[in-house]
């Protein structure tokens, strides 16, 4: 193992409560959704890697179908902690997810207690560990009882595979119901994780943000910077190199095109903060305490570094949200 952390990685990150638990989350978090598959440079990623715990963040983020190609950003993950990392792993917070289509036929998919546990100790075995801290059930499944999801999240645990159980992508209802069964289980249910940005304010509208709160229940948020559109990356248009001219699957030239006005606004409060406009959009998602930590995506180290510096954030004046509420009608 050549990799040394920084000693002082622990001096500057904020550490917040998720919900009512005795988990901490760092403020922000790195996902690894994009650009930690099977096509992208592996040395970048252990740079991304060493960055962010570099700099206090402890919390890497991923799921069983991340990549592409599906299950290849948990087999580079483990690789680097095998040989540069697994020194740290006590000082790390991992989580993987399963809810959706990962493997042909009627086992590989959505919510049930079969799924979900083979899932995990596929998980399990391309990350190299014994045991993950959070195992998210990663969408609401309609056709399966929730009682069976939850009670799979709850072996999961019970049996030492996971230390914490989380849902993604649930509205309030939903989970509040799901934090009953899990609660009577006698399982630790301690996160949410659910897409929320300036620009897409869901968790508002479902019900989750509300019921996270009245239920001591943490959030973490993915896509703060709404695939991208909530920085300086396209308010002269979309370069050749970006996601948008790669592949158009989850950031289209459409979206873009929809809410560059908007961002152009947003772009001159952020200036005004002496903030770029990724940071602004990531400060917003923690303006109020109601989300425990944001999770950001990276292609290379630089951006880890610009992101981190919300930590040190200006609170927004009641000016300041007016104006980003205008900006986005």
């Amino acid at each position: 193992m050549s990799y040394r952390a920084d000693e002082n990685r622990y001096n500057d990150m904020e550490y917040n409560r998720s919900g009512n638990s005795g988990l901490k989350l760092p403020a922000v978090c790195l996902g690894l959704w994009h650009n930690f598959g099977t096509y992208d440079s592996f040395e970048n990623m252990k740079k991304m890697c060493f960055t962010a715990f570099d700099n206090g963040i402890t919390h890497f983020d991923i799921a069983n179908n991340y990549g592409p190609e599906p299950g290849s950003a948990e087999k580079n993950f483990g690789k680097i902690l095998k040989t540069e990392m697994s020194a740290y792993r006590d000082e790390m917070i991992i989580s993987t997810k399963a809810g959706y289509h990962m493997w042909e036929g009627p086992y590989g998919d959505w919510g049930s207690r079969k799924y979900m546990l083979s899932s995990l100790d596929q998980s399990l075995k391309r990350l190299g560990l014994d045991y993950v801290d959070i195992f998210y059930h990663h969408r609401m499944d309609p056709d399966t009882p929730l009682e069976e999801s939850m009670g799979a999240l709850a072996q999961a645990v019970h049996s030492g595979k996971a230390l914490y159980a989380g849902l993604s992508n649930y509205n309030g209802e939903t989970m509040k119901k799901a934090a009953e069964i899990l609660k009577n289980l006698n399982c630790p249910f301690v996160i949410n994780q659910n897409r929320y940005s300036i620009i897409d304010r869901t968790i508002e509208q479902n019900g989750l943000k509300d019921a996270a709160k009245e239920t001591g229940k943490g959030i973490i948020v993915f896509s703060p910077l709404a695939q991208g559109i909530l920085t300086d990356r396209y308010l002269d248009g979309i370069p050749d190199d970006s996601r948008v001219k790669r592949s158009g699957v989850f950031l289209n030239e459409q979206r873009v095109n929809d809410n560059i006005e908007k961002v152009r606004k947003l772009k001159k409060i952020s200036d005004e903060r002496g903030e770029t406009l990724a940071q602004t959009a990531l400060s917003w998602v923690l303006r109020d305490g109601a989300c425990t930590s944001v999770l950001i995506g990276a292609s290379k180290p630089e951006q880890i570094i610009e992101n981190i510096g919300i930590v040190k954030r200006t609170p927004f004046t009641d000016e300041e949200l007016r104006l980003i509420d205008e900006a986005v009608k």
